[in-house]
């Protein structure tokens, strides 16, 4: 499939209501593998989850539901964080997490979201900063299951020590850091990730199709507006490089997002790209 087929896949996914989390970050992953079979990789999740159900008792507690997915997943089939080559862009794409059983929290996350939404065991992911998390969605739920570390079972004050072997002591855990994330925010997560890895190694073209993904996701982000932007500008596309930055400008009230401390760089940029369009 070419890039701009599996590009109006994933925009038509995202205009669903509810987002298929999954199928939409299978499309993601078919830009960069033109030759993935999406429908194939559904029904792996599919055939996992049936496993998965076979093994489930009668009497569908949380905790044994959970001991279950964790025990089928990281013991069975042996899936775990890549802690050895974390920034591998290969660990934010659903098949190669599926494929090689190692990824990143998000992509885990999203696995396992899949099969306990295939077994009717409602979850929802939990985007703490630095980190991801998923939760059962029951009344007064206060467990957290950290798919990159086997599937260990946190407590909020255990939410409390990852942050801080992230950030440091003394960054307090915040209520809305353990709340539910909307799928569309999981895909601009995922994506984000993606469009950072990929700065880091100066592939522009795939850092571009992130941010455009991202923008598809949510119109109203000014800073990755400006972004597209800026990466239009790197790889020589100047009329859309001096749409987005005069948008930005124009959208971006002076005083926000954030103190525009940009503003000047954006000018000169701009006064560079009216010399290069004569």
């Amino acid at each position: 499939m070419s890039v701009a087929a599996a590009r109006e896949r994933f925009t038509a996914e995202i205009q669903a209501d509810p987002i298929d989390l999954g199928r939409a970050a299978l499309w993601i992953a078919q830009e960069t593998y033109p030759d993935l079979d999406v429908e194939e990789y559904w029904a792996a999740l599919d055939e996992m989850a049936a496993e998965v159900q076979e093994r489930l008792p009668p009497e569908r507690y949380p905790m044994r539901v959970l001991k279950t997915l964790n025990h089928y997943l990281f013991e069975d089939l042996g899936f775990r964080g890549n802690n050895e080559d974390y920034y591998d862009p290969r660990n934010s794409f659903l098949n190669e997490v599926i494929d090689r059983r190692t990824g990143i929290p998000i992509t885990l996350s999203l696995l396992y979201l899949e099969l306990a939404r295939r077994v009717e065991f409602p979850m929802t992911g939990v985007g703490m900063p630095g980190h991801f998390l998923v939760r059962p969605l029951f009344e007064g739920s206060e467990i957290f299951v950290d798919p990159f570390h086997q599937g260990e079972i946190l407590f909020p004050e255990d939410c409390q020590e990852r942050l801080a072997q992230i950030y440091g002591p003394g960054i307090p855990l915040q209520d809305h850091y353990l709340r539910p994330t909307p799928s569309r925010m999981i895909l601009v997560r995922l994506l984000n990730n993606l469009k950072q890895i990929y700065l880091s190694r100066a592939e522009l073209e795939s850092a571009l199709a992130a941010v455009e993904r991202i923008l598809l996701l949510t119109p109203e982000a000014l800073l990755q507006l400006r972004d597209r932007g800026l990466l239009y500008y790197q790889l020589g596309r100047w009329r859309q490089a001096r749409q987005d930055l005069e948008s930005y400008l124009h959208q971006a009230p002076l005083g926000g997002e954030p103190n525009r401390s940009d503003e000047h760089l954006i000018r000169e940029i701009l006064q560079r790209l009216e010399s290069h369009l004569g």
